[in-house]
């Protein structure tokens, strides 16, 4: 297999989707830290491998096109296997006078910041990876009581679109690694969590 030096086109395009129809397609799943670089081994669920070789700087994106052979009936599709993202909407501070917006926003910045979470914030919301179990997250959110945000998780797939390259990253980096962390509760009974992450 040669390298692959760029992507050919995506499934989720229209005229891909028709081209791809009765072929043979591989499934190349990565995991979201191996889908941040530019150059990696990728191996279908059919044993083929793809060194893939971008230009710095290159992302691949879920359903990527990375080899297409019509004559023969193949193609192999990146697949992206993308962790959860805890969404905080904080919409309803938009109206509210500004010294609530700054209350409200410290607190939840203080919750977040508390638990070493990263984050990233776009426009209204603040997007921040699972890191945790679940439940473990949604009980630090419940035990501050933030009044006027809401929040839910939605999967990483759907996030990635509203996206710069570096806050992808930032969300999902460091997958791949990894990681143990253990819960405690401070003497205010507020969850904290403290994880050790190895590469």
């Amino acid at each position: 297999m040669n390298v692959i030096t760029e992507i050919i086109g995506n499934v989720h395009d229209p005229e891909w989707k028709q081209r791809l129809e009765g072929l043979h397609t591989e499934q190349v799943f990565l995991d979201q830290w191996t889908a941040q670089k530019s150059r990696f081994l990728g191996k279908g669920d059919h044993g083929n491998e793809y060194p893939v070789a971008l230009k710095r700087h290159s992302q691949v994106k879920d359903g990527d096109i990375v080899y297409f052979d019509p004559e023969a009936g193949q193609a192999a599709v990146i697949r992206l296997a993308l962790n959860p993202v805890l969404v905080i909407d904080l919409t309803k501070l938009e109206s509210m006078p500004p010294a609530d917006i700054v209350r409200i926003a410290v607190e939840l910045g203080h919750a977040i910041g508390n638990q070493h979470w990263p984050a990233v914030v776009k426009g209204t919301k603040v997007y921040v990876p699972l890191t945790v179990d679940r439940k473990v997250m949604l009980a630090v959110l419940e035990t501050h009581h933030i009044e006027d945000i809401t929040y839910e998780f939605q999967e990483g797939g759907e996030i990635i679109p509203y996206l710069a390259p570096h806050e992808i990253r930032r969300l999902f980096g460091g997958a791949g690694h990894e990681s143990h962390a253990h819960v405690h509760t401070d003497a205010d009974g507020h969850p904290h969590i403290h994880a050790n992450i190895h590469e």
